[in-house]
């Protein structure tokens, strides 16, 4: 799968124009790609092959002929050319949180530094003090930005991992002798990241799936090959291994090999409770196999009831399983709607009415319009003679699309102080109000837990959207009182948002648990810019699910009337 790397390449095109200061809206237009294309969920051959490419928003004539050249080269001429004006490894600075390019730009110009070993060095030797422009406070935002980049090289985010994945399961799925397929490690659990990916598969003729499975298109490196398992790498540096296992043993396999540790520990200390050995080629009663098909029959036999992957982390579920009373945990087709997403309006793709149809493909009954406030203006906010003509457009949606209500929202920013970028007056006319901060992050944790707790008094606040401002790779959690918050959300009737972008899984799954047993509720929205996003939410149900949230726990699992009522104050 090259929409990574494609993505990836359009925007250091982006990147390089910068720095040569070339037609903004050209900059953009790479970055636009980039974002569309990091969002699909079909392969990016697979449209270039159906001759899709266009429909990708931001994608014309000149891009489209663009991907064709890299699937079928592998290379951009027209990258490869601009790279040559720039020094070789310049790409990597710009790659570290805080380094943009301006920064790069100084750093080489000043001290001919071009890449990250070179960064490294001159911090560790204070060279970059008394530099114009780079105080000791951006110095070290710059040593904690790559920090993040070495770990972003480590592990990748929960939905590259799929994506990976799933190019991969297609075509080995229904190939002769295969009996059954299925993700196992932490992918299966759906943790937010991953090192490498693990399949699994159920054959009677092993070489010739391990062999079909090493010769995909997508392999890059063989790295380790054998009859029953094989280890590869793709293009884009995930490693992907496959073992095959004898039908009969693939429940216990799958079971072995999806871990965690800790709960296979506790599983294999049951097991000799009960006079039984538990591993990976099925559970035995001395040297009889008596289960191992299924995982579903091996928690029987082992007296609880099934397990769900996300829950297996040894926290208490084990317990609970043996009690009977796990939560039903929430799936993706218990929502009913998405109420954080933008518009054409501020900074999205798309069109309400595109929004709205997309929605309703989903076969959602809502959709929040939130674009942003007046005060964000690189996000293009809007202003409050703006909000008059996008309710008028909204009315205009809902008069053609009955099937799927359009909500007329906001994103409104809360500045340093904690005031919000609209009046009340404002305010009070929208049917969701989302408050978010969106600058300031490196104020001390009592401010940003003051200007949270501040949104959260305002009345027409709904919900706090991406409240730790996580940004995966790019920018830590910044420091809040959560339990502070926790408890000001619950005593104002504000909602917390798990926000599905790929990038921000942001509230996490711990933050999930403790909300939902302080009683808390919470939605699980896709902070969508354009209409492919929206299938994002099933990354914010994997969070969900890992924090143990069931429908119950989550507002826009509500039918439309009862959503409205349960969110006023």
């Amino acid at each position: 799968m090259l929409n990574l790397t494609i993505a990836e390449t359009f925007r250091n095109i982006s990147r390089l124009l910068e720095i040569r200061q070339d037609n903004p809206f050209r900059i953009r237009a790479y970055e636009r790609a980039a974002q569309a294309i990091e969002g699909l969920n079909e392969d990016i051959e697979i449209m270039a092959g159906k001759g899709t490419l266009r429909e990708i928003p931001g994608i014309g004539k000149d891009l489209e002929r663009k991907i064709k050249e890299f699937i079928e080269t592998g290379k951009i001429r027209a990258y490869e050319e601009l790279k040559k004006s720039f020094p070789d490894g310049l790409l990597e600075l710009l790659r570290i949180p805080s380094v943009g390019p301006k920064t790069a730009k100084l750093l080489y110009d000043e001290l001919q530094i071009h890449n990250v070993a070179g960064l490294e060095s001159a911090i560790a030797k204070g060279k970059l003090k008394g530099i114009f422009g780079i105080k000791e406070k951006t110095i070290k935002n710059i040593a904690s930005g790559i920090r993040l980049l070495k770990a972003g090289k480590e592990r990748m985010p929960l939905s590259v991992a799929w994506q990976a994945a799933e190019s991969f399961l297609r075509p080995l799925q229904g190939l002769p002798g295969l009996k059954k397929i299925s993700c196992a490690g932490s992918l299966r659990r759906q943790k937010e990241t991953i090192r490498d990916i693990d399949i699994l598969v159920a054959t009677g003729t092993p070489q010739r799936i391990i062999r079909h499975f090493t010769r995909l298109p997508q392999v890059k490196e063989i790295i380790a090959s054998g009859s029953t398992k094989s280890s590869v790498r793709t293009a884009d540096g995930i490693q992907v291994d496959c073992r095959a296992v004898v039908e009969k043993s693939f429940g216990a396999a799958l079971l072995y090999f999806t871990g965690s540790k800790n709960f296979n520990i506790k599983l294999r200390q049951i097991a000799i409770q009960k006079g039984l050995k538990i591993n990976e080629y099925g559970v035995f009663r001395g040297n009889a196999f008596v289960a191992g098909r299924t995982e579903a029959e091996i928690f029987k036999l082992l007296g609880m009831e099934y397990i769900e992957p996300e829950l297996r982390e040894d926290t208490g579920e084990i317990a609970l399983a043996q009690k009977g009373t796990l939560p039903k945990l929430i799936t993706q087709n218990d929502l009913r709607g998405d109420l954080h997403t933008h518009s054409s309006w501020s900074d999205g793709n798309n069109t309400i009415q595109e929004m709205a149809f997309a929605a309703a493909k989903l076969g959602y009954s809502y959709i929040a319009i939130t674009d942003h406030s007046q005060g964000l203006k690189i996000a293009n906010g809007l202003s409050v003679k703006d909000l008059l003509k996008k309710r008028k457009e909204i009315e205009k949606v809902n008069n053609a699309l009955r099937r799927c209500r359009v909500l007329y929202g906001t994103e409104v920013d809360i500045d340093s102080q904690g005031r919000l970028d609209y009046s009340n007056e404002t305010l009070k006319e929208f049917d969701i109000v989302i408050a978010a901060i969106h600058s300031g992050f490196r104020q001390s944790k009592e401010k940003l837990t003051r200007r949270i707790l501040k949104a959260c008094d305002n009345k027409y606040v709904n919900i706090i959207s991406h409240p730790t401002g996580r940004l995966w790779g790019t920018r830590d959690a910044y420091e809040i009182d959560f339990d502070a918050i926790v408890a000001g959300a619950r005593e104002t009737n504000t909602a917390l948002e798990v926000n599905s972008y790929p990038l921000r899984l942001d509230l996490n799954d711990l933050h999930c648990r403790r909300a939902k047993e302080e009683g808390v509720k919470l939605v699980i929205n896709t902070d969508s810019h354009a209409t492919e996003h929206l299938a994002a939410a099933r990354f914010g149900i994997a969070v969900a699910r890992r924090g143990w949230l069931t429908a119950k726990d989550v507002l826009n699992t509500l039918p439309l009337d009862d959503l409205l009522k349960a969110i006023k104050k």
